[in-house]
């Protein structure tokens, strides 16, 4: 988006977020990840890799209303979107609102629209479930479609490596390595009852995954499971005054959208990262609703008591509400077999 509202940007490496030392990468065009930018990544890294990187500031109301434009061309097709973030969401396209008779034409007709209507391109995934749509969006970035067939899936698996899995990070990765895992199909040979003796009950995700199996419904009415906000400071804060001054700021603007949401939760978490980049989480849950600011600012008070004092500087601090109001599972039986993702519309 900003390389289309900027055409001085087409064709150069940018990222969105902060140049400074504490800044770190919202999002990266093409030009810069092929120089291994990419997002969370600090920006004093990501300037070491592509030293010609152009950074520009973030516009979250712009991304937001582009996002807006989006949604309502999902719309025109179904009802079942589930948003992962501002440029990417599952559809279930089984209830076909257009008649169109096709996933395959739908996500085609979509990415022509977004790209018409918005200036912007998108790649899509299309398959029978959401963990094949997924992957299958990653394949040919970028503005490409990549389509898995049921009949191709458990083959389209095996052959990708473990990181491609959703959820698989790079100890996991690491682990799977030292256990002779690099592939699907290594993760195939192996029984339900190794998986979950190795992975818990992460197992039983791995077994059918390996297997191009999920379940997974396409959820539009997935719920919020926390609110929070953080800040990263360019310079440490160490003393006791100057992080309780922090903290107030913080339960400031998170409790502001508390409010706006309309909810309230059980349980506050503080976090705090080190200059080091140590990170540090304390929580403390309670056995009824929070539904006031001064108990939400006594908590994070409390919680951020019982790490003080501390013997070295704080770069970033955060506060989070969750087990919040009317998070029950909502997960129902599946709309229909015909899912794609859109990710990746390129900024």
């Amino acid at each position: 988006m900003e390389q289309r509202d900027n055409p001085a940007l087409r064709g150069k490496p940018v990222a969105v977020g902060g140049s400074s030392k504490r800044g770190v990468v919202a999002a990266a065009s093409y030009e810069a990840r092929r120089y291994g930018v990419k997002s969370a990544m600090p920006s004093s890294r990501a300037m070491r890799l592509c030293p010609d990187l152009i950074f520009v500031p973030s516009r979250f109301d712009a991304y937001r209303e582009v996002s807006r434009q989006i949604r309502e061309i999902f719309a025109r097709h179904t009802d079942l979107i589930q948003p992962l973030s501002l440029d990417e969401a599952y559809l279930d396209v089984t209830h076909d609102k257009q008649g169109i008779g096709s996933a395959i034409k739908i996500a085609r007709a979509i990415r022509a629209a977004i790209a018409a209507e918005t200036g912007l391109t998108a790649s899509a995934g299309v398959s029978y479930n959401k963990f094949i749509a997924k992957i299958a969006s990653d394949q040919n970035k970028p503005d490409g479609l990549c389509v898995i067939l049921p009949d191709q899936g458990a083959d389209f698996v095996a052959g990708l490596p473990v990181r491609r899995f959703h959820g698989v990070g790079p100890r996991t990765a690491e682990k799977m390595a030292k256990l002779g895992i690099e592939t699907g199909a290594d993760l195939r040979e192996k029984d339900s009852l190794w998986l979950t003796r190795h992975f818990g009950s992460w197992g039983e995700y791995l077994y059918n995954a390996a297997r191009g199996v999920d379940d997974r419904p396409v959820n539009p009415d997935r719920t919020r499971k926390s609110i929070g906000g953080e800040r990263t400071y360019f310079e440490d804060k160490q003393s006791e005054a100057e992080l309780r001054h922090a903290l107030d700021e913080i339960i400031l603007m998170v409790w502001d959208r508390i409010e706006r949401h309309d909810t309230a939760g059980r349980t506050v978490t503080l976090k705090l990262r080190y200059a080091d980049f140590q990170t540090l989480t304390r929580s403390q849950s309670t056995g009824h609703m929070i539904r006031d600011r001064a108990e939400f600012t006594a908590i994070g008070h409390q919680l951020l008591d019982s790490i003080l004092p501390v013997n070295r500087g704080i770069r970033l601090l955060g506060l989070t509400l969750s087990n919040l109001a009317g998070t029950e599972d909502k997960e129902g039986a599946s709309h229909g077999q015909a899912h794609f993702v859109f990710d990746d519309i390129e900024r």
